[in-house]
């Protein structure tokens, strides 16, 4: 496996990490001082290898199959990790990480369908503002838990309130945008098997 291809699969081996991280404070008693500080290096890591292993393979020319479809896996792997984590901590609605599964595991079966058929889905802008908008929900949740995590701005209530609402605000574009892609893959995909039937 080449470099770009190494650095995409960190993210799915970190995933685990990340996810058990959230709750140590409730399971160990671990302290928020420690949990937090450790739980945003991980994520900006992650993130960063995400940014890196695209550049990577573009700049040595080591794109590859694989590549194409190795990405948006670990992608999903590595935010439906976070957002589970968001869900069952009160701070994003079950609803929309319902929506955000099902269109995850839709897109995986075009993408596994596609595959068979010898074409590597390829990212497409939508899926890529798709993807900055999963990025700003994991950042805005992580600040969520963070803050309250370390009880921060405990006499002011206002501020709570309005990371809340904004959570709940980009996470709902995100759940929009999530599915806006993937009907823009949908017909990637009719399109292609049209042309496979001519």
């Amino acid at each position: 496996m080449n470099l770009p291809n190494t650095l995409t699969a960190t993210r799915i081996v970190a995933s685990p990490i990340l996810f058990g991280l959230f709750f140590l404070p409730d399971l160990l008693g671990v302290p928020y001082a420690v949990v937090v500080p450790a739980l945003w290096v991980l994520f900006v890591a992650m993130e960063i290898t995400d940014v890196l292993d695209g550049w990577v393979a573009r700049r040595t020319g080591a794109v590859t199959d694989l590549g194409k479809v190795l990405d948006p896996y670990s992608d999903v792997i590595s935010r439906l990790t976070y957002f589970v984590a968001f869900a069952v901590l009160g701070i994003m609605y079950p609803l929309f990480l319902l929506l955000i599964v099902y269109r995850e595991v839709s897109i995986l079966f075009v993408r596994m369908l596609m595959y068979r058929d010898g074409i590597a889905l390829a990212a497409r802008k939508g899926g890529k503002l798709k993807a900055v908008f999963y990025f700003l929900s994991g950042v805005v949740g992580m600040l969520v838990y963070s803050v309250n995590g370390l009880d921060l701005f405990a006499d002011a209530p206002q501020v709570h309130s309005g990371l809340s609402i904004a959570a709940a605000v980009i996470f709902g574009l995100a759940v929009l945008l999530s599915w806006t892609s993937f009907l823009d893959y949908l017909q990637v995909f009719r399109a292609s098997r049209r042309e496979r039937q001519q």
